[in-house]
Parts: structure tokens; C-alpha cells; sequence
């Protein structure tokens, strides 16, 4: 029997745009860094081969150019959280970020205790640079292993092998308290044991967070274009629950999707994304989401980065703006925490959409009485079948 959730009662506020935002969500800030010594075959983000070197001194300038331009849309909000993501950002150095957390501290609102966190590759030249990165003020780092087969490794054009990878994370946990390591399965040619053998060879160093995803052929991609042969769905389905069984016992908790975390170390950047929380993007291609007043606003910033940099010197950092329709915004919540294993408080729902949760109420008893979801006053989640499917629950509220 469904108890009554108070909320659900509850009228949404009103303006003339229909919506009123009574208090602005948590704040993050993304940087963008475009370049990787080589490109992936499997990879799809904005990411482009570096060559000799990259333009670091422009592009840290043009960082610290564009913040500044979205000051007025973040005036006294505080940052909670930072991440460096790419491309490579470990291919800047120490110096570069060490003058960018600097910049950021002196013009936006950057908490003290804030997480910052850098994405690196296992390659021997980064990794000689993980102390710099400690000193510089980056508290967490995430590691792109990936693998810790070399075979796998060369199947999915990784430029590091396994002694590199075993290196790095060796060298992350000596640096950082709080470290990620990256792991993909259902690789082109991996078995259940193997994709397991990984997951034990990472613990080996005792990662407070570990990302385990599925290999997927992403549109656009040199794997798009030529498929490798990868493992058949019920393979990956039961690498799927062995990996979480794996985890579980080794006391991690899988409470996003595809992130695991030791008690207290889950990714703070992540969660609020999944809390459909607010980022301010800066660098090439960047995304922005900002809520305002009485709207929610998306942004990207220009994605080549020579477009990026001359866009910059411009004036005009910003390649598309939109404002998110007040329709979109129930699903676009949906979307996001129902990632998360533990789901959200009711109360959140209005927090972040300026609408009432009445007005999903069918949808929500509906995918209870299928079994995808729990509803109580406290919170409203994701059932284990509604985790494994989680496109059709999500269908529910489009």
C-alpha cells in the first residue's frame, strides 16, 4: 500500500514565467582541457591530439578570461566543488594548475573545504607530476586506467601499458587521500574472469573510489566506424553482477550507476550533477547549466579550441544559450538522480524545478506498481530492476 507523501500536495510558486526558484542549488565549476597525446578509438568527448606541445600559457589565460565573464552569473554563490576534465588536464603543468585554482579562489566564491578534483592518465610523464598537482591544491585525483591487461590495454589504443597503470595508482595513493580509479568491461575479447582479475588487480591499491562502466560503441568514433568484436550482452550483464558483487564485499558501495566508493569518499562533483545541482563550465566545449530567478539556463562554450581561444579574445566565449523549458525540467531531474542507488528527498524535486512533485505523481505510482521504484516520505528510489532498467523507468516521465 502507497503511503501519502505530504509534499505531493503542495502548489508550486508562480511568477510570469511560471517558475520561481526560492533557493539556488549547490554550485560546481568544470574546466575543460581539450587535448590528449593521442585520440581513443572508443572516445567521444571534445578531445584533441596535443602534437609536440600544447598552447598552455593562452589557454590558462583564456580560462581565467572566461570565469570572469560568467562572474555576474554566479555572484555570491560558493563553489563547492572543482574538476578538471578532458581530454588530458594532467598534460598542463603543476605551475598551470596551481595559477588556475589561484585565480579561482580570488574570483569566484571557492569554498575552503571545497573538492577539487583533476583527471590524469597513467602515462610516466604525468605521473611525475602528481606531487606538484597535491601542492598546487588538487585533493582528489582520477585515474584513467581502464585496464590492467596490456592486451586490453592495445585493443582499446591506450598509449600506457600495465606497469604504467599499476605505477600511477601506486604513485596516486602515495599523493592523495581521496583517488579514483577508471575501469571499462566488456572489452573487445575479455572474459568474465579477466574483467574480474582487473577489479582485483585495482584494489590491490586500495582506491577510495573506483568508476567501472561498459564498453559502448559511441556514434562518431573510430569504434563506431570499425566495431571490434566485443563480448555478447549476457556476458556483460553477468560481468556487470559479478563486479558489483566484487565491490560490495570489498565494501564499496555502488551508489551511483557505474561509481563505487568506500564509506564517505563518493565523488562530491558527481553527486551534485546527479542532484541536478548547478556547473558553471569554462574551457572548450564546456556545458553550463545556471538557475536563475525564474528560469534555468544552459550554455556551451565553443568546442575546437582554436575556435575557443579566438572566441575569447573576442569577447564571445559562448558558442549556444538556451533556457531550459519549464516542461523539460521534471525529466531532466528524473534523469539525473535516478542514477543515484539511494535516489532523492521528495523535497528536492520542487528545489529544483519550481513544480510540485504532484505533477509526476501518476508516473511515479505507476513505476512503483511495476516494481521500479520506492516511494516513502523520505525518498523516493530506484529499485534494483529499476536500476538495470533504467531507460524504460526514465521513458516514464518524458
Amino acid at each position: 500500500m502507497t503511503r501519502t507523501i505530504p509534499i505531493f500536495a503542495q502548489k508550486a510558486p508562480s511568477t510570469a514565467a511560471g517558475l520561481e526558484f526560492r533557493k539556488s542549488p549547490a554550485l560546481s565549476l568544470y574546466v575543460h582541457v581539450p587535448w590528449c597525446v593521442q585520440k581513443c578509438p572508443y572516445c567521444d568527448f571534445n578531445s584533441h591530439e596535443a602534437g609536440e606541445t600544447i598552447p598552455e600559457r593562452e589557454y590558462v589565460d583564456a580560462l581565467i578570461t572566461d570565469l570572469q565573464s560568467a562572474l555576474p552569473l554566479i555572484w555570491g554563490r560558493p563553489v563547492v566543488s572543482v574538476f578538471f576534465g578532458g581530454g588530458t588536464p594532467s598534460l598542463l603543468s603543476p605551475a598551470a594548475i596551481d595559477e588556475l585554482i589561484a585565480a579561482f579562489r580570488a574570483l569566484a566564491m571557492l569554498s575552503p573545504e571545497a573538492e577539487i578534483t583533476l583527471e590524469a592518465n597513467p602515462g610516466t610523464v604525468e605521473a611525475s607530476k602528481f606531487a606538484g598537482f597535491r601542492a598546487a591544491g588538487v585533493n582528489r585525483l582520477s585515474l584513467g586506467i581502464q585496464s590492467l591487461d596490456d592486451a586490453h590495454l592495445k585493443a582499446l589504443g591506450r598509449i600506457h601499458d600495465a606497469a604504467e597503470a599499476k605505477k600511477a595508482a601506486q604513485l596516486a595513493g602515495e599523493h592523495f587521500e581521496r583517488f579514483n580509479l577508471d575501469l571499462m568491461y566488456g572489452l573487445p575479447g575479455q572474459t568474465l574472469d579477466q574483467a574480474l582479475a582487473d577489479i582485483d588487480a585495482a584494489l590491490t591499491f586500495a582506491p577510495t573510489h573506483l568508476s567501472c562502466y561498459q564498453l559502448t560503441l559511441e556514434p562518431n568514433t573510430r569504434f563506431a566506424a570499425f566495431p571490434p568484436e566485443l563480448p555478447e550482452g549476457d556476458i556483460c550483464a553477468d560481468m556487470q553482477d559479478a563486479i558489483e558483487a566484487k565491490l560490495a564485499s570489498a565494501g564499496y558501495t555502488n551508489y551511483e550507476t557505474s561509481a563505487f566508493a568506500q564509506e564517505g569518499k563518493q565523488c562530491l562533483h558527481n553527486l551534485n550533477y546527479w542532484h541536478f545541482g548547478d556547473y558553471l563550465g569554462i574551457g572548450a566545449g564546456a556545458h553550463s547549466k545556471l538557475t536563475l530567478h525564474d528560469r534555468v539556463l544552459r550554455q556551451m562554450r565553443h568546442k575546437h579550441p582554436k575556435a575557443y581561444l579566438d572566441n575569447i579574445r573576442a569577447g564571445t566565449p559562448i558558442q549556444e544559450e538556451s533556457q531550459v523549458e519549464a516542461a523539460s525540467l521534471p525529466f531532466e531531474f528524473m534523469m539525473n538522480t535516478l542514477r543515484l542507488a539511494d535516489g532523492f528527498a521528495p523535497s528536492l524535486f520542487e528545489l529544483r524545478t519550481a513544480q510540485p512533485l504532484s505533477t509526476i505523481l501518476p508516473q511515479l505510482k505507476a513505476a512503483e506498481v511495476d516494481g521500479l521504484l520506492t516511494l516513502t516520505p523520505e525518498k523516493i528510489a530506484p529499485t534494483l530492476k529499476g536500476r538495470r532498467f533504467l531507460n524504460i523507468l526514465l521513458e516514464r516521465f518524458l
